[in-house]
C-alpha cells in the first residue's frame, strides 16, 4: 500500500441531537455501500451499530460504533472508468449529552464530522454542545438535514439557525425537492440537475433519475446556485477574472475549492435528505468522499520524545509507527478490545510496539477491523487507518504507541470530572466478586464513570456523567453480571476548596516504641488556586532539610489527601501547597513517617483555611414555545438558576440558556413537561463550580 492510497481514506464521525436520525443514516450508508444486504431501523432494535440490548430497547446510542464501508461516486462521477474507491472509516456517535465523553473521544481521532439535523427540530441543545467540540478539535463539517419528510420540515430554517446560533457558514449544495408537501428527491445545485427517487420505495432507495430541473423550481434553483458562487470566489482571484470575463467555470475547479475551504474549516458543505425513507443517503456519501479531508490533507501530528522535547510524525506509511488509544472496551470473546487510530507508519502481527505511558514493549498479536459488535482479521494496518489489538496489557484510553526506537507521546484527552453520584448496596455477599469485577472494567472503559467504597456507610459509591449515565452502568451490571443490588437516590458530587492563605502548617509523626522509631516532619503552605484551576503541589525544599527520596512520599500523600477534605469528606479542588520545610532524623525517619506528618500538616491547612462548599453548575438550554417562557422563567428562578440569553427561535419557539445548580436538576424532565404540557425539551452539560450558599449545607 502506497502512501497515494491514504487519498482516498476517510475517517469520519456521525454526531447529532438526539434523535436527529445518526443511527438510521449510517444503517442506509452500510446498506448502499454493500456491507449489509438488509437495512436495520432504530425502532425494531435490529441496528447493527446499536448492538447493546439498553441501545436496542431504548432506541439510542449509548456508545460509539466503529464500521468501515467503502464507495465509489454515484452522482458527480458518470464515467465508470474514473470512478475511485473511497475507504470511510465511519463512527457513529451517542447524541445524549449523559454520554458526551463518547463523542469528546471519537472527535480526538477522526479527521471530520457529519452532523446530523432534524429538518423539524433543527440545531438543538445537544447540536450547539457537538459543534463547540468539533471546533475544540478544529475538524472540518459537512452538514446534513434529515427527515425532510416530516410534517414542519424546513431546511431553509436549519440553514438559517446554522449562520445565526452555531455562527457557522453553511454552503448549500443541494436543496429539497417537494412534489406539494411530499419530499420526493433533491436539487444538485452543481450540476444543476434534479434528482428523484421512486417514493414507492420498492427498490429501498438504491435507484434514482436524474433530469432537469422543472421550472417552478428553476428561479430558486439559480439563485442558491449564484449564492454558491459568491460565497467560493470572493477571496479567489483566478475564478473571479473568470466570472467576470464570463469564461467558463469548471465543475472540477468548484469541487477543489469547495474541498479545500471545508478542509480548512471555513464553510460547511450542507444538504439534505431522509434517511430513513431512503433519500439523500447516495448524496451524502459523495460529498463525504469529495469535500472532506483524507489523513494526507491533515497536518502533521505533533507529540513528545522520551526527553520531552517536541517531535513530529507526518500521515505517511513510511513515516516511523505512531497510534493513539482512544477507547477501550471488553469483549465476551476477544476479552479487552484496545480501539486505535494509526497517526504514522505500518504495524504488522509479530512486531512490536513501545507503550510510552507504562514504558514498556508490547507485542501485537492480533489485529481487527471492527463493524459493530462484528470483527474480522488483518494481517497489518495503515497509517490513516482505525482498527483495533488485543492481548496488550496495562493499557488505558490516552496512551500513545509507537515505534521501540523512535517512540512518541501524544496529548491525552481531557475528559470532564463526574457531576452526579448514586449508593449501591448488594443484597447478596456472594456477588462481591462480581461486582468489583464489572465496576472495575467499567471505569477501564468509560474514563467519566468513577466509583469508590465508602467504608462509614458500608456502600458503593459510583459517579457519572447524569442520571441516564449511571442508569445505564446499573442495568449492565445487573444483566452482564447477574449481581443483585439495590441502589439510592442520586446524589451531587461536591467539591471542597479554601479562600484564604495559610502559612508555616506544621506537621509531626514521632513515635517511639523500644526498637527504631517513627520520625517525619513537614511544614506547608497552602492557598487558594483560581477555579477551576485544579491542584498543586510545588516543592520549596533547598539545602536538604528533607531528603531528595522522600520527597515523593510527601507528594503522594497529598494527593491521597485531595480525596478527601474535612467539611463532608468530598474531594479538593483548587488548592496550591508548597512543601516549604520540615525535618527529618538519621534513623527513624521513613517514607511512611513522612507521609503521616504530611496528612497532619494538610488538615491542620485546610481547617485553618477557610474551607467552603462547591457545588456543580450546569449549563442548561431549553427549547419551549413562546407561551410557556414565563412560566419556564419562573421556574428556573425558584431552582437558584442564572438567565443567560433567551433566543428568538423560527416557529415561535424561544431557546433559554441558564446556569442552574445540578441539585435542583434532578426530576426536571417531568416537571419540564407538566410545565409545557409536553412540548418542551432541555438538555444540560456540566459547566463549572461555585460555592454552595451557607444556609444550604445542612439541607444537601
Amino acid at each position: 500500500m502506497s502512501n497515494r492510497l491514504i487519498i482516498y481514506n476517510r475517517n469520519i464521525g456521525i454526531s447529532a441531537h438526539i434523535d436527529a436520525g445518526k443511527t438510521t443514516t449510517t444503517e442506509r450508508i452500510l446498506y448502499y455501500t454493500g456491507v449489509k444486504n438488509k437495512l436495520g431501523e432504530v425502532h425494531d432494535g435490529n441496528t447493527d451499530m446499536d448492538w447493546m440490548p439498553q441501545e436496542q430497547e431504548r432506541g439510542i446510542t449509548i456508545t460509539s460504533a466503529c464500521t468501515t464501508v467503502f464507495w465509489r461516486n454515484s452522482i458527480y462521477n458518470n464515467k465508470k472508468n474514473n470512478f475511485k474507491k473511497y475507504k470511510i472509516n465511519i463512527i457513529d456517535t451517542p447524541g445524549h449529552v449523559d454520554f458526551t465523553v463518547e463523542v469528546e473521544r471519537s472527535m480526538r481521532i477522526i479527521d471530520s464530522t457529519c452532523m446530523i439535523y432534524c429538518s423539524v427540530g433543527g440545531v438543538q441543545s445537544q447540536s450547539e454542545t457537538v459543534w463547540k467540540q468539533s471546533i475544540k478539535y478544529n475538524i472540518p463539517k459537512l452538514i446534513f438535514v434529515n427527515k425532510m419528510d416530516r410534517v414542519g420540515a424546513d431546511f431553509y430554517k436549519v440553514y438559517n439557525q446554522i449562520k445565526n446560533i452555531l455562527k457557522g457558514n453553511p454552503i448549500p449544495l443541494f436543496l429539497p425537492y417537494f412534489n406539494n408537501t411530499v419530499f420526493l428527491g433533491l436539487i444538485d445545485l452543481l450540476n444543476f440537475k434534479l434528482i428523484l427517487w421512486d417514493n414507492i420505495n420498492s427498490n429501498k432507495g438504491k435507484d434514482f433519475n436524474i433530469i432537469d430541473i422543472t421550472d417552478c423550481y428553476f428561479n430558486i434553483s439559480n439563485e442558491w446556485r449564484n449564492k454558491i458562487f459568491d460565497n467560493l470566489i470572493l477571496d479567489n482571484d483566478i475564478l473571479i477574472n473568470k466570472f467576470i470575463n464570463k469564461k467558463q467555470i469548471f465543475l472540477y475547479e468548484i469541487i477543489n475549492l469547495i474541498r479545500t475551504k471545508t478542509i480548512n474549516c471555513k464553510i460547511q458543505p450542507m444538504l439534505c435528505g431522509s434517511s430513513f425513507k431512503n433519500k439523500g443517503v447516495q448524496c451524502l456519501l459523495d460529498c463525504i468522499t469529495l469535500f472532506l479531508p483524507s489523513p494526507m490533507d491533515l497536518i502533521i501530528q505533533e507529540g513528545f520524545n522520551i526527553n520531552n522535547n517536541i517531535i513530529y510524525r507526518k500521515p505517511l506509511i513510511n513515516d516511523y509507527f505512531s497510534a493513539y488509544i482512544f477507547k477501550i472496551m471488553s469483549d465476551n470473546f476477544f476479552g479487552q478490545l484496545i480501539f486505535f487510530r494509526v497517526y504514522s507508519g505500518k504495524i504488522s502481527i509479530g512486531e512490536y510496539i513501545f507503550n510510552f505511558s507504562k514504558k514498556k514493549k508490547e507485542r501485537i498479536n492480533k489485529i481487527l477491523q471492527i463493524h459493530a459488535n462484528n470483527k474480522n482479521d488483518l494481517k497489518e494496518i495503515f497509517s490513516g487507518d482505525i482498527g483495533a489489538l488485543i492481548g496488550i496489557k496495562d493499557i488505558f484510553t490516552g496512551d500513545t504507541i509507537s515505534n521501540i526506537q523512535y517512540p512518541i507521546v501524544y496529548n491525552k484527552i481531557n475528559f470532564p470530572e463526574p457531576v452526579i453520584s448514586q449508593a449501591l448496596k448488594l443484597n447478596k455477599k456472594t456477588d462481591q466478586d462480581r461486582l468489583n469485577i464489572a465496576l472495575q472494567k467499567f471505569s477501564i472503559e468509560d474514563p467519566s464513570f468513577k466509583y469508590y467504597y465508602d467504608n462509614n456507610i458500608n456502600q458503593i459509591i459510583i459517579s457519572g456523567m447524569g442520571e441516564l449515565h449511571l442508569e445505564i452502568i446499573i442495568d449492565r451490571i445487573k444483566r452482564e453480571y447477574n449481581v443483585d443490588l439495590e441502589t439510592s437516590k442520586p446524589k451531587v458530587s461536591y467539591r471542597e476548596t479554601i479562600t484564604k492563605i495559610y502559612k508555616n502548617s506544621d506537621g509531626k509523626y514521632i513515635k517511639q516504641s523500644g526498637g527504631r522509631g517513627q520520625y517525619g516532619h513537614v511544614v506547608l503552605n497552602i492557598e487558594p488556586n483560581i477555579r477551576g484551576g485544579g491542584n498543586l503541589i510545588i516543592n520549596k525544599i533547598k539545602s536538604g532539610v528533607i531528603p531528595k527520596e522522600y520527597i515523593p512520599s510527601i507528594e503522594e500523600s497529598l494527593n491521597d489527601s485531595f480525596k478527601s477534605g474535612i467539611i463532608y469528606n468530598h474531594p479538593v479542588t483548587d488548592v496550591i501547597v508548597y512543601i516549604i520545610n520540615g525535618s527529618y532524623h538519621e534513623v527513624d525517619s521513613s517514607e511512611n513517617a513522612f507521609k503521616i506528618a504530611t496528612l497532619i500538616a494538610f488538615k491542620k491547612a485546610m481547617k485553618n483555611s477557610n474551607p467552603i462548599l462547591l457545588e456543580p453548575i450546569m449549563l442548561v438550554n431549553i427549547e419551549t414555545p413562546s407561551e410557556f417562557l414565563g412560566f419556564i422563567i419562573s421556574d428556573i428562578n425558584t431552582k437558584r438558576g442564572v438567565l443567560i440569553d433567551i433566543i428568538d427561535d423560527i416557529n415561535d419557539y424561544k431557546i433559554i440558556k441558564s446556569n442552574i445548580p445540578l441539585f435542583e436538576m434532578f426530576g426536571y424532565s417531568t416537571s419540564l413537561r407538566s410545565l409545557t404540557k409536553g412540548r418542551a425539551n432541555y438538555n444540560m452539560l456540566f459547566n463549572n463550580y461555585l460555592e454552595l450558599p451557607k444556609n444550604l449545607i445542612d439541607k444537601i
